[in-house]
């Protein structure tokens, strides 16, 4: 076990508190915090998945989703257990909710998985399938053994995490998808048991702040985060706030977890988010968990044009510069392009490393 950071005794009751996230959970000897992963062992806090995974899998990065980071790459994606957030609709809970640690049979050192990705030649590790924020510590460490051999990191998360730590983890991701689960306080104390406020907080300081590349994410839920009124404040608090540049991604719900009645989001959904997320100025939008070719394409925000079809997850066009502007008019694409297109197209390999 890992001695974890961010955390401080309470002398009034003996008990030391968590400042990894806005819960501050506040533990007596032996418990847990709301993660389940951070634990108080006499007089620390620990993490005890560090060194230890849900298993590895070599991905294409548009499945993170990210679509302006290093297209058609490989990426190598891993995850822990446990996570600070209780969304009901939760599509990964088998990873995400699991309170069986046993169950994370990889045992992989920062310096073991750093190896592994050069030997595979991949171009990123994602930390993702649950929060890597609840696995700080671990993820700071990969972050560093990989960027000492030249491969980059990527953050899949909700950015549920306090000023402090949030400081240090975005210092060592070049990407990142962050969700943006809904644009109500409502929605994310009904559904997710926690507050919107430290979330955007998140996003913003991410974009303005760091050099990290970030995508958002939202997954429409029939009902309960897809009215017009909704997407349009979300999409004008993006272009106000962030800048129209900030790709945004609506992805389709299925029933599962703790909401299995909802129906799926029908492909309509979508696309009218779409329609309205661009009407209010957000210049690349995509939808996701879905087949629309044109949906998943890039476009230039200067004169229209192609840059990079998608099928899936193949890339079908390309049509940018090796420094990533467009070929008919010049205007720049954002995010971060390395010369020529990635050709890892659909493909999943799991890859064992402990």
């Amino acid at each position: 076990m890992e001695t974890a950071r961010f955390w401080s005794s309470r002398p009034e009751d003996g008990r030391l508190v968590c400042e990894l996230c806005p819960r501050f959970c506040a533990l007596q000897p032996g418990q847990r915090g709301m993660c389940f992963v951070r634990k108080r062992e006499g007089q620390r806090i620990v993490l005890d998945t560090y060194n230890r995974s849900s298993g590895f899998c070599i991905d294409p990065i548009e499945k993170k989703p990210l679509n302006h980071f290093l297209p058609g790459t490989p990426v190598l994606s891993f995850g822990t257990a446990g996570c600070n957030l209780a969304c009901k609709f939760c599509q990964n809970h088998e990873i995400s909710k699991s309170r069986e640690t046993d169950s994370l049979t990889d045992y992989a050192t920062p310096e073991m998985i750093a190896e592994a990705a050069e030997r595979a030649g991949v171009a990123s590790v994602a930390y993702t399938y649950n929060d890597p924020v609840i696995f700080h510590e671990y993820a700071v460490d990969i972050a560093q053994a990989c960027h000492d051999r030249g491969i980059r990191s990527v953050a899949v998360t909700a950015g549920y995490i306090t000023p402090k730590p949030r400081a240090e983890f975005f210092a060592h991701m070049d990407a990142a998808n962050i969700d943006l689960k809904g644009f109500t306080e409502a929605f994310y104390q009904k559904l997710t048991a926690s507050h919107l406020a430290p979330v955007l907080e998140t996003i913003e300081y991410a974009v303005k702040e760091t050099p990290c590349w970030v995508e958002l994410t939202t997954l429409l839920i029939p009902g309960w985060n897809d009215s017009d009124r909704e997407l349009t404040e979300m999409s004008e608090w993006v272009v106000d706030r962030l800048g129209p540049e900030v790709p945004l991604h609506f992805s389709a719900f299925h029933p599962d977890h703790r909401m299995p009645d909802v129906p799926a989001t029908p492909q309509a959904t979508l696309l009218r988010a779409r329609d309205i997320a661009k009407a209010a100025g957000v210049h690349h939008v995509y939808v996701g968990n879905t087949h629309h070719k044109d949906g998943q394409s890039s476009y230039c925000s200067g004169c229209g044009a192609l840059l990079i079809g998608r099928d899936w997850y193949r890339l079908s066009d390309w049509n940018l510069t090796e420094d990533g502007h467009c070929q008919s008019c010049g205007t720049a694409f954002p995010g971060v392009i390395d010369g020529a297109p990635g050709d890892w197209g659909r493909k999943r390999q799991v890859l064992r490393i402990g």
